[in-house]
């Protein structure tokens, strides 16, 4: 039987809506949408795409680790943005932490996200493991 195991960051969100910042199955490791949430449970980067895609990418990386893996585990990612006119931004910001690693992506711009305040929302998978 393959484990499983669900990770939290703390947030307010995660019991409120019931779903877990990332669950790791195996050698499979899912995070959740993941926003520019600061430790005061604060949106960072009013205004600037880059700041808060680097702030969820920490994130990602900080429950990554939680987990047993690494940024350089992951094989995907989802970008949901705010505009589209920001995706130069955004996308300088993944490449500084993807650049190596290249994991399959996509970026799309949504209606709108939870809060007007995030601009970006980023889930990530990761596969740690090996061949």
């Amino acid at each position: 039987m393959v484990s499983r195991r669900n990770f939290a960051s703390g947030t307010a969100w995660e019991p409120l809506a019931g779903y877990s910042r990332a669950v790791r199955v195996g050698p499979y490791v899912h995070v959740s949408g993941t926003t520019a949430t600061g430790e005061n449970e604060q949106i960072e980067g009013s205004g600037d795409a880059a700041v808060q895609t680097r702030q969820c990418i920490k994130n990602i990386e900080t429950v990554l680790v939680q987990a047993g893996a690494t940024l350089s585990d992951v094989v995907r990612t989802r970008m949901y943005v705010a505009n589209i006119d920001d995706w130069r931004d955004i996308a300088e910001v993944h490449r500084e932490f993807f650049a190596s690693i290249r994991p399959a992506t996509t970026m799309v711009e949504v209606s709108r996200l939870i809060s007007p305040d995030i601009l970006v929302e980023i889930e990530a998978d990761a596969y740690v493991g090996s061949e």
